[in-house]
């Protein structure tokens, strides 16, 4: 009889024939590997056999890895997957590690110590030996009342933040608290505390350096032939008797569920928690889904005793060691020197807080998003950070900007082309795929998206045709094969990138035939989607169905880049035809947004915004309007039955970052209200003393904008980091234009050209007094006095029926002011 695997019954024992002593357990593990009651081809009648590639299954019998492969499993729990064969993880305590899945290959005895795992988790590459060559990578990072702290080493990467609530927090939103992060499986724990006196607000929490005189320790335990166990310790005090009210292990997405949600607790996840004691305090563990990973929170304390009464846990007033671990495969981080270019190696002692940031979130896989609440893949973020970075960063094998190509290219949907936005991995895959009756632990992304297509071919072009080491790497980079999603096994980053410029070639060409600039051929956010570009809140655009970025800058910037890949043999399309297309995308799609506000009618809308704002104290700005007011608009068919959004914005930067535009009366006018909206104080521009605003609603007659853009929105009247680093560069750009060969008109226009240099330089003034938060993702202000104060957005009570929005310490494109910087010739 044949295995499921294509073995005989006497090959597979004698495969695995070890010592006499062994032999009867070792043939009870191969006689159940063997039966795969799996049906083959029809669907089977009974409902509780699930699908597994071309088989089915029963759940309680067998484990899918990989979606197409079966391991069954035994009276001991389930089996794991190495290579071609089928192991028990248990057999390693008892029969002394007989054992040892060796780069997908059974061995006996073991002959490395490598870390292994089912062959749908990433690879580990963390080095066996505790001891690492190079010292570790330290970070601290306040931003009251949150206490951000990095710890990298050649085993891992950890990010710890401590919440305190301080005397001005309001007590609603913000709790003690801390969080573990780790970006391998997007991993991590929460752990939220109360005080025994029932008083809010009366509980600290801090962080104090242990005997290394360093806040935090690594851990680090080998395991043969299996994950090491990562992780940090540190010395945490109360100020007072403290209780555990709630801890989440496992997944940074299941943790994000519940501060970003209506505190979700999932019960099939919580139930798996357990609770013990072990010497000198408390341990809680979580076994994974997978049936693999273990993650395991501990509290001790040689002073005092900590009470633990099922899944309560008492903490007297004290200092406690908290040690976070979990085994998980783990990612290869980029130091410093390998995520920055040689010649940028000087920013590593000019900027030494930004580039060990920078660090943090670079793995030769891929660039994640920010710490803690994004610290995976995200495609949007990384590209638009790669195109802002790409003077700094590391070029070749194994640079940063090949790593963010192929993060992206990896996790293509090829059958139609779309770009995943953000990777779903570790736990919460494996839980995910559950939902779906899957049992698998297999990565899986969210396309619903519309930007991340556009932006690929624009990074590819910049690299591959306007780098010169990118331009020796296309040929080899491009022949490579994909290996993340088994649905891209068969196809190169060529064929993949193929894919996706066919789909934006094919989507943008109803707009470019003769006489069809119409709204209906735009491009539209997905069907049954609310969001589809960077404003991916709620009401980011209005609820708008055309958003303007991706119309106006993004899709013919994606057309003109195709066409110059195209052009130079790297994707096969007639250049000359996406060229035309691109140039009706740049010259025909602003008109549909255009906004003018007679000047009566702005200075009405500013009086009342002031108003309906609750904002107190708010100066209207209205006696600095000099003429009618022009602007673009965010979206088109938005709520309400809006027919444009009328609120003023920051997305006019990617024009004028990623277009060269021709149209010169166009482009002078353009230029022109872009300006303004910058030297205006907000409310009648987006300028305040803490940045550019993302969006200002104020010219909106509706009640529903001063309601849904606040200051405490998401996607509100809040300042970006990144946005100010585009529309900076962006205004550079054009205004470089005026020294190249084809001077466009706006450049003799002395009106234009001064207003335009004049809000650069107003920019510029805002982006250095406020340079001590740029590496943050988003802050918003409060009005006092006229004027405007930081304040970190979750530290604001959120919108109504909305959670409070954190705002991560360290983003990725936020870090882009290490390539973005001040032209002294234009002051």
């Amino acid at each position: 009889m044949e295995d499921c695997f294509g073995e005989t019954e006497s090959a597979q024992l004698s495969r695995y024939k070890l010592v006499d002593h062994m032999a009867r357990r070792i043939d009870q593990l191969v006689l159940a590997l063997l039966p795969c009651t799996a049906v083959l081809a029809a669907v089977p009648v009974d409902p509780n056999l699930k699908p597994c590639g071309d088989a089915y299954y029963y759940p309680s019998k067998y484990t899918c890895y990989d979606t197409d492969f079966l391991c069954p499993v035994l009276s001991e729990g389930p089996t794991l997957r190495c290579g071609p064969d089928c192991y028990l993880p248990s057999m390693y305590s008892l029969v002394t590690k007989a054992f040892s899945c060796d780069n997908g290959h059974l061995v006996y005895p073991p002959t490395s110590s490598q870390p292994s795992s089912p062959s749908s988790s990433p690879s580990s590459n963390a080095p066996s030996s505790a001891t690492c060559t190079s010292a570790a990578t330290t970070q601290h990072l306040s931003s009251p009342p949150y206490e951000n702290y990095f710890y990298s080493d050649c085993h891992a990467a950890s990010q710890v933040v401590v919440t305190s609530p301080q005397p001005d927090s309001n007590l609603s939103i913000i709790s003690p608290r801390v969080i573990v992060a780790w970006p391998a499986g997007n991993s991590g724990i929460a752990t939220y505390f109360q005080p025994e006196n029932g008083v809010n607000g009366t509980l600290g929490i801090q962080m104090l350096n242990s005997s290394s005189g360093s806040p935090l320790d690594p851990i680090y335990g080998d395991s043969k032939g299996g994950n090491a166990t990562v992780g940090v310790s540190t010395q945490l005090e109360f100020n007072s008797t403290a209780t555990l009210a709630i801890a989440i292990l496992g997944s940074i997405r299941t943790i994000r569920d519940f501060t970003e949600g209506p505190s979700l607790l999932r019960s099939d996840i919580q139930s798996a928690l357990e609770y013990s004691t072990i010497p000198g305090g408390i341990e809680i563990s979580q076994l994974w889904l997978d049936n693999i990973t273990t993650t395991t929170l501990s509290f001790t304390s040689p002073d005092q005793t900590i009470g633990l009464d099922n899944t309560s846990v008492t903490f007297p007033a004290g200092t406690y060691t908290f040690n976070a671990s979990f085994n998980y495969p783990q990612l290869t981080q980029l130091t410093a020197k390998e995520v920055l270019s040689p010649a940028s190696d000087d920013l590593i002692t000019q900027s030494p807080m930004q580039t060990t940031a920078l660090s943090f979130l670079s793995y030769t896989t891929k660039l994640t998003a920010g710490a803690w609440r994004f610290l995976t893949y995200f495609g949007r973020d990384s590209m638009i950070a790669a195109l802002l970075l790409e003077p700094v960063l590391s070029e070749g094998k194994g640079g940063a900007i090949e790593a963010v190509i192929a993060g992206a290219l990896e996790r293509i949907n090829s059958t139609d082309g779309s770009v995943c936005h953000e990777e779903t991995i570790g736990d919460y895959a494996t839980w995910t795929n559950l939902q779906n009756n899957i049992t698998s632990t297999a990565p899986l992304c969210d396309y619903k998206m519309i930007d991340s297509d556009y932006y690929l071919p624009v990074l590819m072009e910049r690299y591959f045709i306007q780098n010169a080491n990118g331009s020796s790497r296309a040929s080899d980079f491009l022949g490579t094969m994909a290996s993340l999603f088994p649905s891209n096994s068969n196809l190169t980053y060529k064929q993949l990138a193929q894919i996706n410029a066919k789909k934006i070639v094919t989507l943008a060409a109803p707009f470019a035939a003769p006489n069809n600039q119409t709204t209906n051929n735009l491009m539209h956010l997905k069907d049954n989607q609310i969001v589809g570009e960077w404003r991916d809140s709620t009401y980011g655009i209005g609820g708008g169905r055309i958003p303007f970025d991706v119309n106006t800058a993004l899709a013919p910037a994606a057309l003109r880049s195709i066409a110059t890949l195209a052009s130079n043999g790297i994707l096969d399309f007639n250049s000359t035809l996406v060229n035309s297309y691109a140039q009706i995308w740049e010259d025909s799609t602003l008109q549909f947004f255009e906004i003018s506000v007679p000047l009566s009618d702005a200075k009405t809308l500013l009086q009342n915004y002031t108003t309906s704002s609750g904002i107190s104290g708010l100066q209207s700005q209205a006696d600095t309007l000099d003429s009618d007011v022009a602007f673009y608009g965010l979206s088109l068919d938005g709520n309400n039955d809006l027919s444009t959004v009328e609120v003023m914005n920051t997305d006019t930067c990617f024009r004028h970052f990623l277009l060269n535009t021709t149209n010169d009366e166009q482009l002078t006018t353009f230029l022109n209200a872009t300006a303004n909206s910058i030297r205006l104080t907000f409310p009648a521009g987006l300028m305040t003393n803490v940045g550019m605003l993302v969006a200002n609603p104020a010219y909106g007659s509706d009640p529903v904008y001063a309601a849904n853009w606040t200051t405490s929105a998401y996607h509100g009247t809040v300042v970006w980091s990144w946005p100010l680093a585009m529309m900076s560069r962006g205004l550079e750009l054009q205004l470089s234009r005026c020294n190249s060969s084809s001077v466009p008109a706006f450049c003799s226009n002395t009106a234009v050209y001064s207003n335009v240099e004049n809000a650069y330089n107003m920019l510029w003034d805002k982006i250095e007094a406020n340079s001590a938060h740029l590496s943050t993702e988003v802050w918003s202000w409060t009005y006092a006095d006229g004027k405007f104060s930081y304040i970190d957005l979750g530290a604001l009570p959120p919108p109504p029926g909305s959670s409070p929005t954190e705002s991560d310490i360290v983003q990725l494109w936020s870090l882009t002011f290490l390539a973005v910087t001040r032209n002294q010739a234009l002051k």
